[in-house]
């Protein structure tokens, strides 16, 4: 719901006195539910089963923290949004509006995108996916959804993009060859601007991605190269570069799959977007993160957002607003040990739901 103070009127001796309303706040939050199964239509069968366990931690996260605008990650999609749909009924409090677009993730091309001599794989998908949708996005909002107003940049090819640094034989030509390039898709997932109309009347444009994994590759860095370029095209879209820029406010929500400092990946491309002047970093954080022990990583352990087997926890999930607006506050659903939500937190995804509440005047 959106959290809000509304003006207060009292009658005193017949006359009415009304004290000025309090600006309203919203909470825009991301979520990587890593809610896929092995084929298509599993998650699905699940989440209607009204008793899987994932999805009951899922949905006490969300309903917990309450956000207004939620980008979801993870989440397999279908032509007929039956999983979204599903999805969104399971929860408690189901959002009013939902948005998911044709995804990257399982598209085949027919083609040894990867370079590992075979063709048809999940990595020869446009995006990594065992069978078309798998694990893909969506937007879910208690504010309309301009439709009509989205940009999808989910078929942009990489090759197209502006300055495009693309991963390269050791002769110096393009990897694994000329063809794939020419048809390779920046998006792994996708890349969307989703205008959501403000109870003011205004536009507030959520920006949405779910980047590559930087790592699963060779020493072309083809994965590395790719994920750094998901990263690096919101500054190019702010640019005008690719694109409209937004009108008004903006806010990116969503899975960089690259921490600032720590495991593998070109760590710069995710630090230049964090410190450009267009946006904020509320850098929230958990009590959760903040008292698990120390595994020696350069980024403060109470920002981290995913607990992967092996690679342990890092910051890999963002919410950055625009500069120019307000934040009130924001945080990442991690509770401490033996509070309420810390179970359901860690039963429903490695990863953390982020969230940043953001002032309307």
């Amino acid at each position: 719901m959106i959290r809000a103070a509304r003006a207060v009127c009292l009658s005193f001796a017949g006359i009415l006195v009304c004290s000025p309303a309090q600006a309203e706040t919203i909470r825009i939050a991301t979520y990587n539910v890593e809610l896929t199964r092995d084929g298509p239509g599993l998650a699905l069968r699940d989440i209607r089963s009204g008793n899987d366990p994932q999805m009951q931690a899922i949905s006490e996260v969300i309903d917990t923290a309450a956000p207004d605008i939620l980008a979801v990650q993870g989440l397999d999609y279908d032509f007929g949004l039956e999983t979204l749909t599903a999805f969104n009924q399971a929860l408690p409090l189901p959002f009013p509006h939902v948005l998911a677009l044709p995804t990257n993730r399982g598209l085949q091309t027919g083609l040894d995108l990867d370079g590992d001599g075979r063709a048809g794989d999940a990595a020869d998908a446009q995006g990594f996916g065992r069978f078309y949708g798998q694990g893909a996005m969506a937007v879910l909002s208690q504010l309309p959804i301009e439709r009509e107003a989205v940009q999808d940049f989910t078929d942009l090819l990489w090759a197209d993009l502006p300055q495009a640094s693309m991963p390269m034989n050791a002769d110096g030509s393009l990897f694994p060859s000329e063809r794939v390039a020419r048809l390779q898709r920046l998006s792994s997932s996708g890349h969307w601007v989703v205008p959501v109309r403000l109870p003011d009347g205004g536009l507030l444009s959520v920006m949405t991605f779910h980047a590559s994994p930087p790592v699963f590759d060779g020493t072309e860095d083809r994965n590395g190269l790719r994920n750094a370029a998901e990263i690096g095209f919101w500054m190019l879209h702010l640019d005008g570069a690719v694109g409209a820029p937004p009108e008004g406010e903006f806010i990116i929500a969503g899975s960089a799959t690259l921490d600032p400092y720590d495991s593998e990946g070109r760590h710069r491309s995710i630090r230049d977007l964090l410190a450009d002047p267009r946006l904020q970093d509320p850098a929230p954080v958990s009590t959760g993160a903040a008292q698990v022990p120390d595994q020696g990583h350069v980024g403060p352990n109470a920002q981290d957002t995913v607990d992967w087997d092996g690679v342990g926890r890092l910051r890999v999930d963002y919410v950055l607003p625009a500069s120019t607006v307000q934040v009130t506050d924001a945080g990442v659903f991690w509770p401490e040990e033996g509070t309420p939500g810390h179970e359901a937190a860690l039963r429903a995804s490695r990863h953390r739901l982020v969230w940043v509440d953001i002032l309307l005047e």
